[in-house]
């Protein structure tokens, strides 16, 4: 869990070493607080300096004289140095550590896995490693979880879904199995990751690699159309023939590359079951959302140098489907024995919910089929999926609002989440869902994996958990500390890179941009001219000397505007409402649907998905805060 830090201090943090008279004190870098002394414990190692990023631990308090008043005040230890304040891979490290990660294995949770990866296969397998098989996943991934195969038979196509048996190699109740399930999820951060399992078995012995012998639990389904007609369960022995890229992928099925043998038409096959499923889903009304994950590049000082929208493609809905099928498949078997596991879950959204986001989208201009006056949970299931629908239409129409809208759309649903019930997932139109498919990265999988087999009677290992009910509520909250500590880390590389753009055009933020103590003047009063930027999306210089940046409106509150903005809106900041009443003057609140921002003087809105200019006024790189000036509205 994250270090709360405001008023106390009682939990490791990040800080950054700033200079207090003669001496070296801690200032906290994620949050806002008081600079902390440092226990004096003698000199070690290299001396430290201002600007070094270090992690410190409450070590008691101090007494001392403020303003002629006796004071306490916290002393912290130093515990960990990480580096340079001014360096995204440093900041990045530091975010995960200040919110528990580890970082690395216990060495007996290290001895444990290699000499699991190195044991013998106890359990009896289907031998496929003549089928052919390939695996698809981005281009920087490590671990391969999941392999595909697929054959045609008669008149229908037969797929086999490779998923790495974890369950063979962590047992229930091992050292390796306890930490697993200590973090309960893999963290993905912009060029790290902190793995549920160490790197012997997840990038190494559990990991489909192209080439090697693996052991695996596999999905054994046929397809009639979009319908799985025959599904059966057992684990395995397989080769992957070539380890495929999204991009790849993409360019063959555009004509641009050439698929080559053997793996070939198993991808040709995998292709026409997906878009028989996308056909279907579709029909079945499920949610629609059209979403892009950031990608970065970085150099060799751990630098971010080049942010990329993964849009998710053919292939990557590819691999979708069939995942989404093989958890379905083993979801159905799951209850129709009932085996105890996990499900995932997805309830049925609220009616008020789903009125509220029809109204929103109607009040955007958004058209949508038409909603009943009245309806119930059962039919607002069918009617998001509808709306989602227009959304994504909308959206492609006119080439704006995706953030926004895609937002709102998600807002009004309920959050998906594990638990022992299975309780459907509506989202996804499916009465059976659990994870499956990613035990390397998800201990909710391996969960499911022990239930499978346990119930096909080839491993004794259902349970593991002795409280369901708690293990969903535990995995399900790490999988949303993940979820927060990811985007987080998104945003500061995001800040980091922006920075470093603005460096190159020759814009500098009056006072630097220390992630500890950043200056808040405005870049009006900084008079270096910038040099043009060859980018569309840069129109021209601002009058106070920084770049102006086309952007939109991607979210909405009382206080300003959340904006993307930059080259390809690769960018998020805030326009706050102080500063677009310095341009325009008048009285301005938010519209009764939270879409927009209205001058009740003159009527102009402001609102989701509007174009709008703005400049960079003050920017906290390890804070990940970007304030913009409106330049033009």
């Amino acid at each position: 869990m994250s270090a709360a830090f405001g008023s106390r201090f009682d939990a490791p943090i990040a800080a950054v070493l700033v200079p207090k008279g003669r001496a070296l004190v801690a200032a906290p870098l994620f949050e806002r607080g008081a600079k902390i002394q440092l226990k004096s414990e003698g000199k070690r190692g290299r001396p430290l300096k201002a600007g070094e990023l270090v992690i410190v631990e409450p070590a008691g308090m101090a007494r001392g004289k403020e303003r002629g008043r006796q004071v306490t005040t916290p002393v912290a230890r130093i515990t960990r140095r990480i580096g340079n304040a001014d360096n995204a891979h440093d900041v990045t490290e530091a975010l995960m550590i200040e919110y528990g990660l580890e970082r690395k294995f216990p060495g007996k949770v290290e001895n444990y896995a290699r000499e699991a990866a190195e044991g013998p296969d106890e359990f009896a397998r289907k031998e496929l490693q003549e089928l052919p098989t390939f695996t698809m996943d981005p281009h920087g991934a490590k671990d391969f979880d999941d392999a595909i195969s697929a054959e045609r038979d008669g008149s229908r196509i037969r797929v086999w879904v490779h998923i790495a048996d974890v369950s063979a190699f962590v047992r229930p109740g091992d050292p390796v199995d306890k930490e697993a399930y200590r973090r309960a999820t893999s963290v993905y951060v912009p060029n790290m990751v902190e793995p549920m399992l160490p790197e012997a078995l997840s990038n190494s012995a559990c990991s489909l690699v192209p080439g090697e012998e693996r052991r695996a639990v596999t999905a054994e389904m046929v397809f009639d159309g979009a319908k799985c007609v025959e599904a059966s369960f057992y684990r395995s022995l397989i080769r992957s023939d070539a380890r495929l890229v999204y991009e790849q992928v993409d360019a063959i099925f555009s004509g641009a590359a050439q698929a080559e043998s053997p793996w070939d038409q198993p991808l040709a096959l995998a292709r026409e079951v997906s878009a028989a499923l996308q056909a279907d889903r579709e029909a079945r009304k499920a949610l629609e959302v059209e979403s892009s994950e950031p990608s970065f590049e970085f150099d060799k000082t751990g630098a971010p140098t080049e942010i990329h929208a993964e849009q998710q493609t053919e292939s990557h809905r590819v691999i979708e489907h069939l995942m989404i099928a093989a958890n379905e498949a083993v979801a159905r078997l799951l209850q129709e024995k009932h085996l105890p596991a996990l499900f995932r879950v997805h309830e049925k959204p609220d009616v008020s919910a789903v009125e509220r986001v029809a109204a929103q989208l109607e009040s955007l201009g958004v058209a949508l089929p038409p909603i009943p006056e009245h309806f119930t949970e059962q039919q607002a299931e069918g009617i998001v999926g509808e709306i989602s629908a227009a959304v994504a239409r909308h959206v492609r129409a006119t080439g704006k609002g995706r953030a926004a809208l895609t937002s709102l759309v998600l807002r009004s649903l309920k959050q998906a989440a594990y638990s022992p019930r299975n309780l459907g997932h509506s989202g996804l139109r499916s009465a059976n869902y659990c994870h499956f498919t990613s035990p390397i990265r998800r201990y909710p999988d391996l969960i499911v994996h022990r239930a499978l087999l346990s119930g096909l009677g080839v491993d004794n290992t259902a349970g593991g958990v002795e409280d369901l009910q708690e293990a969903a509520e535990w995995t399900s909250a790490r999988e949303r500390e993940a979820m927060k500590i990811e985007r987080k880390a998104d945003d500061i590389v995001r800040a980091f890179l922006l920075e470093r753009m603005l460096k190159e055009m020759g814009w500098t933020q009056p006072g630097g941009t220390a992630a500890y103590n950043p200056s808040s003047t405005r870049p009006s009063q900084n008079r270096n001219r910038a040099p043009k930027f060859a980018d569309r999306a840069i129109k021209r210089e601002s009058a106070g000397g920084g770049p102006v940046f086309e952007g939109e409106v991607i979210g909405v509150i009382g206080g300003g505007l959340f904006v993307q903005f930059g080259p390809n809106f690769a960018f998020e900041g805030f326009v706050p409402l102080r500063e677009i009443k310095e341009v325009r003057g008048g009285f301005w609140n938010l519209n009764e649907f939270q879409t927009a921002i209205v001058d009740e003087n003159s009527g102009h809105a402001i609102s989701l998905g509007d174009s709008i200019e703005v400049a960079v006024m003050d920017l906290q790189t390890a804070r990940a805060r970007v304030d913009l000036l409106p330049v033009n509205l």
